[in-house]
């Protein structure tokens, strides 16, 4: 207005308001197009976006998503992102690929999770360095329960192991553990959660070592557990889990365990062998289990286990002991029914003391192959 009305130039325009004579001259050019609207705010978009992904990729991407999902696989951005570059070579990033979904409202908003930044991760070195274990629970099409044990290699996260089962009890644990190790070998230590069939730890001593901890003190394997509560220090073997049911809710309900056992078998294959993983830099866990040399146990024995159980005889003068998850029965005699009594316990040496009087009421070597113990021993 000051050019217009006042008749000033726009070099002197521009001086007295601070800016630019190229600024002048648009503003002036604008002026004499559209008039007083030539002021209003104007968008900076592009009239063009050459680098814009096309429609066809984001449809591509739209089919494969539904495509995975439909199997029961996972289906995020880093996963259509490998499927576009090995189908159909074309190249995207994961944060495109994330916008252009959301846009397509194919993805459901999720709660804002925990920062990955506040998790300690962790990884073994070595494929057999450390096996993780974990079950759940599946109904079958008839909702009968059952329950699915998996074996997993911490680093290359192969399934070693799945398997279906009426119910997961401590000789199940062990059956399968012998058969995991007779196909790939002895890991080096095995980490799980505290279930009762992995661990009698946190059961007071009651118990002692059940199968499961004899069996890895025997072999000389460490074993690892999760503190209470605590799932996401076996976050492998439980994201592992997670995908399993995912994958099982896209099948034809199960009607028995066989069928069960036969989609966990294509689950394995398709899990090891053909779907990317995204911890691995888009390997398979077979490839990434077969590229690395495989370790095993490091030490021999976990040594004597010492444990101190207090009990009362019974009526009969019989006390009870738990070895290697089974239970024994120890005669000690009727004169002593109802004495409260200590059980000094190292490995299958046993010493049974009176705790008012510190008798000594009997001594023997538990034989793990007897269930009532013969009572001619000294």
């Amino acid at each position: 207005m000051s050019v217009a009305v006042e008749g000033i130039t726009q070099a002197q325009a521009a001086r007295r308001y601070g800016v630019s004579e190229g600024h002048v001259s648009k503003l002036m050019a604008r002026w004499r197009s559209d008039g007083p609207a030539a002021f209003e705010p104007r968008s900076r978009r592009p009239r063009t976006s050459p680098a814009k992904v096309s429609d066809a990729v984001v449809e591509l991407a739209v089919n494969l998503r539904a495509e995975l999902v439909a199997q029961g696989l996972d289906a995020g951005a880093h996963t259509i992102c490998w499927h576009l570059a090995h189908r159909h070579q074309v190249t995207v990033s994961a944060s495109t690929i994330w916008r252009r979904l959301v846009e397509a409202g194919v993805v459901e908003p999720t709660p804002k999770k925990r920062p990955r930044s506040s998790y300690v991760r962790f990884a073994a070195d070595l494929p057999n360095e450390m096996w993780q274990s974990d079950f759940c629970c599946w109904a079958l099409s008839n909702d009968s329960t059952t329950e699915v044990i998996t074996w997993l290699d911490d680093c290359s996260r192969y399934a070693l192991s799945v398997t279906a089962h009426r119910r997961i009890t401590g000789p199940i644990v062990v059956a399968t553990f012998n058969q995991t190790c007779a196909d790939h070998g002895f890991p080096a230590s095995v980490l799980t959660d505290n279930a009762m069939v992995y661990t009698t730890r946190l059961s007071g001593g009651r118990g002692g070592r059940n199968a499961l901890e004899t069996l890895l003190a025997d072999l000389g394997i460490a074993q690892k557990h999760s503190a209470p509560n605590r799932p996401t220090t076996c976050g492998k073997v439980e994201r592992f889990q997670q995908t399993l049911k995912k994958w099982l809710k896209a099948q034809p309900g199960a009607h028995n365990l066989d069928a069960l056992q036969a989609q966990l078998d294509q689950l394995t294959r398709t899990y090891n062998h053909h779907r990317p993983h995204r911890s691995l830099n888009r390997q398979t866990p077979a490839a990434a289990y077969q590229r690395l040399p495989k370790t095993g146990p490091h030490h021999h024995g976990a040594g004597t286990h010492f444990r101190v159980r207090k009990d009362t005889i019974d009526k009969s003068g019989t006390v009870t002991l738990r070895h290697n998850g089974k239970l024994h029965h120890i005669g000690i005699g009727r004169a002593h029914k109802h004495t409260p009594i200590a059980l000094l316990i190292a490995d299958l040496d046993i010493r049974v003391t009176d705790t008012q009087t510190g008798e000594l009421l009997r001594h023997l070597q538990l034989d793990p192959t007897r269930d009532y113990q013969p009572r001619n021993q000294p």
